[in-house]
């Protein structure tokens, strides 16, 4: 019998991922399905409950679901409990495993597919989301120094207080970024799903800098942003996605796909 897996989100029809897997899939010979499911903002727990128990082996979850999906799990891995946010689930035995593999994922697309280098590097990540929270450890175990930027402080705030004492991560203002420089900024807010911009200063990107979006098929105004601000690097999460899904797919299969013709596949 075929395996049912899904990815859950709101809204959710733009999402690349069934194509993804199913790519993952044919490459690796596994016999599994792979679908978004739109859930309703207040009906998220029942939607997973439902599928577990209509035989689904595991989901994927996006926004705006990720903290409480690490709510509802019984175990959780080490990436999970660090970022207190979960895209990944496991189905095993009457239990909801949790992991993260958008840290893992990230990662990955930075060092391996835009060959920048992380080590000593001063990073901005914008946002304090579940997306943001599930980078922060990754990023900072990488040798990374990290301000995170919202909104509301307080929330940015949270995030920055795990670090406390390592001198390296630290919480702001969108307002007190101005005159501040860096080698690597990162959306992770979902401003680009309305086409706004998070109100940034000029002058944000060290020469050489990276600038990364998170989302994924669209110019964002922050890569517009920041192509005018001369960052020497722009990219969208595309190579995020793709990797954060391998890492996934090797939960659930136990098979390592490979993502780097995926990668140029989707681009193309």
């Amino acid at each position: 019998m075929t395996d049912q897996y899904a990815v859950i989100g709101n809204p959710i029809s733009h999402s690349k991922s069934p194509l993804i897997h199913s790519m993952f899939a044919q490459q690796t010979g596994q016999d599994m399905s792979y679908e978004a499911i739109e859930s309703p903002l207040d009906g998220f727990t029942a939607t997973i409950l439902r599928l577990r128990d209509e035989g689904y082996k595991g989901c994927n979850v996006t926004v705006p679901f990720k903290f409480e999906a690490f709510k509802l799990c019984n175990r959780l891995s080490n990436r999970a409990r660090d970022a207190k946010a979960v895209n990944t689930l496991i189905f095993r035995d009457d239990e909801i495993l949790g992991a993260n593999t958008d840290g893992a994922g990230l990662l990955a697309d930075i060092e391996k597919n835009l060959n920048f280098k992380l080590m000593w590097k001063d990073a901005l990540l914008l946002g304090a989301g579940g997306a943001a929270a599930g980078v922060l450890w990754p990023l900072f175990n990488a040798g990374v120094g990290i301000v995170i930027a919202n909104r509301t402080l307080e929330k940015a705030q949270l995030l920055a207080d795990e670090f406390k004492g390592s001198g390296t991560v630290y919480a702001r203002r969108y307002d007190e970024l101005a005159g501040k420089q860096f080698d690597l900024v990162i959306n992770a807010t979902s401003s680009g799903l309305s086409d706004e911009l998070p109100p940034l200063p000029e002058a944000l990107f060290k020469p050489g800098a990276l600038a990364y979006d998170m989302m994924y098929g669209r110019d964002t105004p922050f890569l517009r942003y920041a192509r005018e601000q001369g960052a020497t690097t722009v990219s969208d999460g595309l190579g995020m996605l793709v990797e954060q899904a391998a890492e996934a797919f090797f939960l659930w299969r136990n098979v390592r796909p490979d993502s780097k013709s995926v990668l140029e596949k989707m681009r193309a």
